[in-house]
């Protein structure tokens, strides 16, 4: 009998594009000790090639639960490092089925499942040496939550990376694109939850919002509070949304001495305008609030999973019309700020980017300041958002270039 598989590749583990690419993220952990490669391949097996959303979620959340009870078992015999690792990989494991529970139709389980991963993960922090911080950074009459990681207890002056989260992101992934690959090199780190974003979000109900140095200033202000800060070698990461939040920020804050967008983006709606044919656009565009709503609703009835990958996205928004929501991304454009840019700027350009395909060049493009373009190419393993499949090379070029940048880094 022909075989009539699709083409191989290595890294093609489910034909669900979405599913694979959150299972490269998964997976990719391994570098820093997030995942081991033998439970991401049974996960694999588990779901199978052809498995769905809530197959995925089955099968991750199976294994959060089995690292989860090593961790607690290790931790009770006094066995700090399997502990640690156990619950990093709980964390991983369970951060990734959050991410589909809203296209299996069961979004009332993003909000438990996500607080899980995130106790998990602040479980494997209290264990680190020394361990993570939780820090409340002022933010607009509250607070926002932030994490603290030292290279060591000795309080000296390092240069610090601020990593900021993409849309959807958590502490597991800036463990392993921020905060893992800093504290090996010599630099503190600290990383937040803006309003939109993790406990912000989920605990706190504050929703996103494009002037995101309103939310960048706040954190270098406290950053600055700290005796491990030295103020002149403050770098900050942003990465994937947070390549426009991160831009957007230092149009505005000059107190940061080089940053990273991973990849560049000039214009969040660019990813959303893809949902919409043309007669749909039509619609927006002459602000027919009713008849936008009525007809994405007609098409989610037909496309329940669609439905479910639009109420992941627009939940940090806070609206609950499709309208709204379309309306309010649209808003998020760095047309008109990117020109007052002076911080040095490392650009990411990762092949194969799908959210944002050519907008690390318009931003590098864009900018005045000093700057490079850093393309990342599938022949080295290192394509797709955000180089999921290759954490090492990234980190390698990133942070070689900031200690080159930074006066007195590396």
């Amino acid at each position: 009998m022909q075989d009539q598989s699709p083409p191989r590749s290595a890294a093609r583990f489910f034909r669900d594009f979405g599913i694979n690419f959150e299972f490269l993220n998964m997976f990719g952990g391994a570098y820093n000790h997030l995942a081991d490669v033998g439970t991401c391949l049974a996960i694999a097996d588990q779901v199978g090639y052809d498995g769905d959303a809530a197959a995925f979620v089955a099968a991750t959340t199976a294994a959060g639960d089995r690292q989860a009870a090593i961790g607690d078992e290790a931790l009770a015999a006094g066995r700090r490092t399997s502990a640690r690792e156990a619950y990093l990989q709980a964390a991983n494991y369970t951060f990734a089925a959050t991410m589909f529970v809203d296209e299996m139709g069961a979004s009332d389980r993003f909000a438990p499942l996500w607080l899980r991963q995130q106790a998990l993960f602040e479980q494997a922090s209290a264990l680190l040496d020394p361990p993570g911080e939780l820090v409340r950074i002022p933010y607009e009459g509250t607070t926002l939550p932030g994490y603290f990681y030292a290279v060591d207890a000795s309080g000296k002056q390092r240069p610090l990376l601020i990593f900021n989260n993409g849309s959807d992101g958590a502490l597991p992934e800036a463990w392993n694109q921020g905060i893992a690959p800093a504290l090996e090199r010599g630099y503190n780190c600290l990383t937040f939850y803006g309003p939109g974003q993790g406990a912000a979000l989920v605990q706190q109900q504050l929703y996103f919002r494009p002037d995101w140095e309103k939310v960048v200033t706040p954190v270098v202000d406290y950053a600055l509070t700290r005796r491990e800060t030295d103020p002149a070698r403050i770098a900050l990461m942003g990465v994937s949304q947070a390549g426009y939040w991160v831009p957007r920020a230092l149009a505005f804050e000059d107190r940061v001495a080089a940053a990273i967008a991973d990849p560049g983006v000039m214009d969040v709606a660019a990813s959303w305008m893809v949902f919409l044919v043309p007669e749909v656009k039509a619609l927006l565009d002459a602000g027919d609030k009713a008849a936008f709503d009525e007809t994405l609703r007609e098409a989610f009835a037909e496309e329940p999973a669609l439905a479910g990958v639009l109420a992941l996205r627009s939940r940090p928004y806070g609206f609950a019309s499709p309208y709204d929501v379309f309306k309010a991304v649209q808003e998020y454009r760095l047309a008109g700020v990117v020109d007052r840019i002076r911080c040095p700027m490392f650009v990411a350009d990762p092949e194969g980017e799908h959210f944002w395909p050519g907008q690390s060049q318009q931003l590098y493009d864009a900018l005045r300041s000093p700057k490079v373009l850093v393309r990342f190419t599938a022949a080295e393993g290192a394509d797709l958002h955000c180089e999921p499949k290759d954490p090492g090379l990234r980190a390698q070029r990133m942070f070689d270039w900031l200690d080159a940048t930074l006066p007195g880094a590396g």
